[in-house]
């Protein structure tokens, strides 16, 4: 099985009238529970490496190999995405390093600002074959930005973005409609009609950030609204962090312990493919 384009998997998606989802790497780890979860529930997904993840590693190039090749030996269907870039550096290498997809991250700026580095952005890396999401709103929980998602003003006003799409030109739009980043719990409640209001003004498909503080029911709720692309990270950290520190007591090799890790984001991610598949 060779990757497959975010692109399409996102297209496949909203022509169902469902949702993909596209889940954080990290780690090795990640990658592998995410391939083995996606081939167990029988459904697509989307491998995203974020910009602080890559900073992490002290590049993307490694990382992204490493993620590209376990994706290319699974039989599910994956795709690879570049995600919250606003380093014009790390941009460049997103072609080379195997990514179909990446987003631009220009959300904290103001917005004439915003258009204008994102409309950069997308017309090199569409001159480059690439599919481009961008942000409008504030979703919350970002370590830069001191708002909270549910402060007045920080959702996403249809009008604008539908203005947005058309100044910037880009593939996909996240937007702000009450999830957060970086939550443990699910305890967010997300604006379903504000998501309808968007998906009716804006041409392009939607993309929901911190989803893994959305209920689940809600999650169901917002794909059957529009939402297209559907971010999770923190709930594949809880997982593999619960499961490590019980597995340390029992061993001090790095194996035994990230194997327990490795298994316990298996089971949240074909957990969440399946409540998701509800959808279709």
């Amino acid at each position: 099985m060779t990757l497959v384009s975010t692109a399409d998997l996102v297209a496949a998606a909203r022509a169902a009238g469902t949702g993909v989802l596209a889940f954080n790497v990290i780690t090795i780890e990640h990658a592998q529970a995410i391939a083995a979860a996606a081939q167990r529930a029988g459904r697509p997904a989307i491998l995203q490496i974020s910009q602080n993840a890559a900073r992490y590693h002290g590049g993307v190039s490694a990382i992204a190999a490493a993620t590209a090749d376990i994706a290319h030996r699974a039989s599910a269907d994956l795709a690879l995405h570049l995600d919250h870039v606003d380093d014009l550096n790390l941009l460049v290498q997103a072609p080379a390093a195997g990514f179909s997809s990446v987003m631009v991250d220009a959300s904290a700026l103001p917005y004439a600002e915003n258009v204008a580095t994102t409309r950069k952005a997308a017309e090199w890396t569409h001159d480059r074959g690439l599919w481009v999401e961008a942000e409008l709103g504030y979703v919350g929980g970002k370590p830069d930005a001191p708002a909270s998602a549910h402060a007045a003003g920080v959702r996403t006003d249809p009008a604008e973005a539908a203005r947005y799409v058309a100044e910037t030109g880009v593939d996909a739009l996240a937007v702000a409609v009450g999830s957060s980043h970086a939550m443990a719990e699910r305890t967010a409640s997300l604006d379903l009609d504000l998501v309808t209001a968007i998906r009716d003004a804006v041409p392009v498909p939607l993309v929901l950030h911190g989803s893994s503080g959305v209920p689940l029911e809600q999650l169901r709720a917002a794909a059957a609204r529009g939402m297209v692309k559907i971010n999770v990270g923190t709930a594949l950290n809880v997982a593999f962090t619960d499961a490590v520190r019980g597995a340390l007591p029992a061993s001090a090799d790095p194996r035994r312990y990230l194997a327990a890790g490795r298994e316990a984001m298996t089971d949240v991610v074909a957990e969440l493919l399946t409540v998701l598949s509800a959808a279709d």
